[in-house]
């Protein structure tokens, strides 16, 4: 069940989003009345920072309230202004940032800097091909700026993510807009779809692999499971012939029939060609089922039906019953 809005006076879980981030964090209204959609400043182990109310979860217990850092208020105008504020003191001290860099000559490449609320904290993000040592630069940037200083490394997904941009698509990029975790994207994906491997046709703006490959990948695989697949033969209304071409997403086969012909059917209209001796590839696994259902039910009959006397473990125990008797008479 969802929910849009919390009830004032009660505990209730919120998920909150910062402007740098996609991810959703776990809050406390702490009896404030927070509606989905809110600009509300909440308190984290770095101090008071700005985001965005994504997700209202439910009344919480006390005991759980207590575990979740909570939120300060609903941010008013002043606060909105405040927060606009910021981001001309980051383009500034990311510019100041990027000058400091060249004097240290690092091999890195800033690419944004997040300035906390309570004006506390800075943090610098950057990409680099590897590990870099920037102890001198992080003690020189707290003696410009007065403020506690984090670098923090990033991948290319991660900068493409920061920074935004429009995809190939024309849409925005996919990980601004609302990825909120990056799952991984094989080469597996594009061959399972049929996609020509083309680097320039597949790879998004941080020259990876697009994460949209990834969207629509477990229905091709549904189908593909689902189809001949080329190279096998089928039955047709017109005679036997050889898969030649599979397209997935209209359910057609391009089939070459023996007389030299080629057909174009959709898949529905033919039926694979099993050939002499070979069972159809589904009826092992049907009777292996069977079999597994029988044997379960076997031995669950077995473990309900009473112990006959002649069992053996009957006939054990009338023994020692006779032999008790017998040492009694004696």
């Amino acid at each position: 069940m969802t929910h849009n809005e919390t009830v004032e006076g009660e505990q209730w879980e919120v998920g909150v989003r910062f402007q740098r981030s996609g991810k959703a964090y776990s809050f406390a209204s702490k009896g404030l009345a927070v509606h989905l959609g809110d600009q509300v400043l909440v308190r984290t182990e770095k101090g008071v920072d700005l985001g965005q109310v994504v997700e209202i979860g439910g009344r919480v217990l006390e005991e759980a309230a207590e575990g979740l850092m909570p939120v300060v208020r609903v941010a008013t105008e002043e606060d909105l202004e405040h927060s606009r504020g910021q981001e001309e003191k980051e383009k500034s001290a990311l510019a100041t940032c990027v000058e400091k860099v060249a004097e240290h000559e690092l091999p890195m490449k800033l690419v944004d800097a997040h300035l906390s609320f309570d004006n506390t904290r800075l943090v610098f993000y950057f990409s680099a091909e590897g590990r870099v040592d920037f102890r001198d630069l992080v003690r020189d940037l707290a003696k410009t700026f007065r403020k506690r200083i984090e670098l923090r490394q990033i991948g290319v997904r991660d900068e493409a993510k920061l920074l935004g941009d429009i995809g190939p698509c024309g849409r925005r990029l996919c990980c601004k807009s609302f990825l909120q975790n990056f799952e991984p994207v094989g080469i597996r994906v594009a061959k399972d779809q049929g996609l020509a491997l083309n680097p320039n046709k597949i790879s998004g703006l941080c020259d990876r692999l697009m994460c949209c490959l990834r969207f629509e990948h477990e229905m091709y695989r549904e189908l593909k499971a689902s189809l001949p697949s080329k190279g096998e033969k089928v039955n047709t209304s017109v005679g036997v012939g050889q898969v030649t071409a599979v397209h997935l997403l209209k359910e057609e086969l391009v089939v070459a029939l023996e007389d030299g012909r080629e057909l174009r059917v959709t898949a529905s209209e033919t039926s694979l060609v099993v050939p002499e001796g070979k069972a159809p590839a589904a009826e092992p696994k049907v009777q292996q089922q069977a079999e597994k259902r029988s044997g379960e039910e076997s031995k669950e009959g077995e473990s309900r039906r009473p112990r006959s006397k002649g069992s053996r473990r009957g006939r054990r125990r009338s023994r020692s019953k006779n032999q008790r008797k017998q040492s009694g008479d004696n």
